[in-house]
């Protein structure tokens, strides 16, 4: 299999869904608690970047949903629905929010900030695996 043999249309939107996720997320779901988790101000924020801020993130959540699309497919047979998001959400708890809690330990950041991004990595695998599972 080639490793470019991917629903690219599904690789896009779910990274897209992804982003809309963390928008959502980070926005009026949690936006305030996560600010003040991580020490910004709404200023903070506005002085950021917004272009290299919002294109590197999608740019990672390309990758991701590639990531994941090339694992799909990977597979010698058509998984299923639930199979497909079951597998993002896995990825999600066994990978990404063991190692962001790790990162946190050492780096003595609060409880708050690891539940909040960690159910918001849950939340964007599941998005993109949902996606994957329709599309692809």
């Amino acid at each position: 299999m080639n490793i470019f043999d991917v629903n690219w249309i599904a690789v896009v939107v779910a990274a897209l869904a992804g982003f809309v996720v963390g928008g959502i997320w980070y926005g009026p779901v949690m936006g305030k608690k996560w600010m003040g988790a991580v020490g910004l101000t709404e200023e903070d924020i506005k002085g950021g970047n917004m272009g290299m801020i919002y294109g590197g993130a999608f740019a990672f959540s390309l990758v991701a949903s590639w990531t994941l699309a090339h694992t799909f497919a990977t597979y010698a047979v058509d998984l299923s629905f639930a199979v497909k998001v079951l597998t993002a959400f896995g990825v999600a708890l066994g990978f990404i929010v063991p190692a962001i809690g790790t990162n946190y330990l050492f780096s003595q950041k609060g409880k708050a900030l690891f539940f909040i991004d960690a159910g918001y990595w849950l939340l964007f695998y599941t998005a993109m695996g949902c996606v994957h599972a329709w599309l692809g």
